[in-house]
């Protein structure tokens, strides 16, 4: 190994061609010999640069549509061969082999052309086969030969040549090698899902690769013992929190992250409904209220859990507007997340400078396929999103009093905001607000009861004649076992109540509900969330 290894001849074959002609200046301004293939040879010498073709350094044209042009030993024995090994040295100067101190290579855009549609046989063209074997032949030789695989290295490698009079240094030869196995991994693994998900119609394939790229590191994680980072998905993704616009505020952190994910994700099941407020403590709702002004549903979001909202997260459907921003600011939140702010909106924030506002271009789609992923001992716990659905249609009455109209839209409302509470989840709502969110209990009547706690706690506070679960829905994420539950959110003051249904134990709780004057709903689907 050379510490430092003069570049004399580059190997430059790209796709993607930004910043290529200035690359192909700087180097030949150094003496350095261009050697290149197909498109890029041409867009050289188009920039009125000397280039040598592949095919003159193997004596083989290139064939078969491009397929053929760069497997050959004249090319990877001038990239793997050990320079200060007598052998090889020997091998190189039998067969005529010159050295290749530097490669340039980006990689079929195969990512490109599955996102934009293209036809199947179009994708097999774009899988790249000889990019990725002079990338890991230089990568694995980087003892001597330097592999850039980005545009965005081409500064940092200019700058190493201006650095060490045209030569490269081994650390730098060192990152730019782990850089490279980095990307022929990722764009392997995008051809493996590629083959199974969508070729195969594999949900769980045998062996699953996924890549991921490092957008940035974070304070600390959940504590302030625990290191964190963001990662970005690679190829198509749904877009969230790290692809919205941050107008203000310190950097996020992992709980941020996290908080504001599951404030975002609820927001989304009111996309292009009624102005809705969602207030998330921990990773749970403590409040949720759709009204006929932004205002009116901060209003009542925070009147649910006034305590736990004090350093929440803050989302909405709809772009926030001055007066639904000044209300915000008079309590401390750690994050706004909405989908647009007025100017006003965006004033009232400014002066909350430690706040971060996070602008969105839209609202996931609550209902997006996909899977989620949990890291155990051992190993990992892969599943499909909850994306199921229900709606009124969905609906079946089991007791022998149907629910009002009004009766069943506070039920649906609470359902949708009982699938993001953490599990046991029990929520209360009325005229399309929570009137109090028990979640994470080790059983369910614990639940109705905190949430029915909260509920009283508000009206005290606020001075009303009786808690908001007078008269309102309850939500259970799953079968009410018991009908303990049941009678605790009747006690509570609830008139209806939106459940699973599936329990061996469910004719005692219709029996508990009819004794009691309820209405009851079966969904026929369970939201445990974890």
């Amino acid at each position: 190994m050379t510490q430092l290894v003069p570049v004399r001849r580059a190997l430059l074959s790209v796709s993607d061609k930004t910043g290529l002609a200035e690359l192909g200046q700087a180097l030949a301004s150094r003496g350095v010999e261009l050697v290149s293939t197909g498109g890029t040879a041409k867009a050289l010498r188009e920039a009125g640069l000397t280039v040598k073709d592949v095919s003159d350094l193997t004596g083989f044209p290139e064939m078969m549509d491009g397929r053929v042009k760069t497997l050959h030993p004249m090319v990877h024995g001038g990239l793997l061969a050990v320079r200060d090994n007598a052998e090889h040295a020997a091998a190189m100067s039998e067969h005529g082999i010159g050295a290749i101190d530097l490669v340039v290579v980006n990689l079929y855009p195969f990512e490109a052309t599955v996102a934009k549609g293209a036809e199947r046989d179009e994708v097999i063209e774009n899988i790249d086969i000889g990019g990725p074997s002079m990338v890991r032949s230089a990568a694995k030789n980087h003892a001597y030969v330097a592999i850039v695989t980005d545009a965005a290295d081409y500064a940092e490698l200019l700058t190493q040549l201006e650095t060490n009079d045209g030569a490269t240094d081994f650390d730098f030869r060192k990152r730019l090698a782990a850089r490279a196995f980095a990307a022929t991994a990722a764009y392997d693994s995008a051809i493996s899902q590629w083959f199974a998900g969508v070729d195969q119609g594999e949900k769980f394939a045998p062996k699953v690769s996924q890549t991921r790229v490092l957008a940035g590191s974070l304070r600390y994680g959940e504590n302030p013992h625990q290191d964190a980072a963001l990662y970005l998905p690679t190829g198509a993704h749904t877009k969230g929190l790290p692809q919205a616009e941050q107008v203000q505020g310190k950097e996020l952190s992992y709980n941020n992250y996290n908080d504001a994910n599951a404030a975002l994700e609820l927001a989304a099941e009111f996309r292009g409904q009624a102005p809705a407020i969602i207030i998330v403590k921990h990773a749970n709702p403590c409040g949720v209220a759709q009204g006929s002004s932004l205002l009116e549903a901060w209003n009542g979001a925070l009147q649910c859990d006034s305590v736990s909202a004090f350093g929440g997260i803050v989302a909405s459907n709809v772009p926030l507007d001055g007066p639904t921003a000044e209300a915000i600011c008079q309590i401390f939140t750690e994050v706004v997340v909405a989908p647009g702010a007025d100017e006003a909106a965006r004033a009232a924030f400014a002066k909350k400078k430690n706040l971060r506002l996070l602008l969105s271009d839209d609202l996931p789609d609550p209902r997006r396929i996909g899977q989620t992923v949990a890291v155990i001992a051992g190993g990992v716990l892969v599943q499909d999103r909850d994306n199921g659905a229900i709606t009124q249609a969905d609906l079946k009455v089991v007791t022998k009093r149907a629910p009002t109209e009004q009766e069943l839209k506070d039920c649906l409302f609470a359902w949708t905001v009982a699938r993001h509470v953490k599990s046991n989840a029990i929520v209360y709502a009325k005229d399309g607000v929570t009137a109090g969110i028990g979640a994470g209990q080790m059983n369910r009547r614990d639940s109705s009861r905190i949430a029915a706690m909260k509920a009283a706690e508000a009206a005290q506070t606020y001075g009303w004649a009786s808690p908001r679960t007078v008269g309102s829905a309850v939500a259970s994420d799953a079968f009410l076992p018991f009908a303990d539950g049941l009678l605790a959110a009747a006690e509570a003051g609830a008139t209806a109540v939106i459940q699973p249904g599936g329990s061996i134990r469910d004719e005692d709780v219709i029996k508990a509900a009819d004794e009691a004057g309820l209405a009851m709903v079966f969904t026929g689907m369970r939201h445990f969330r974890h």
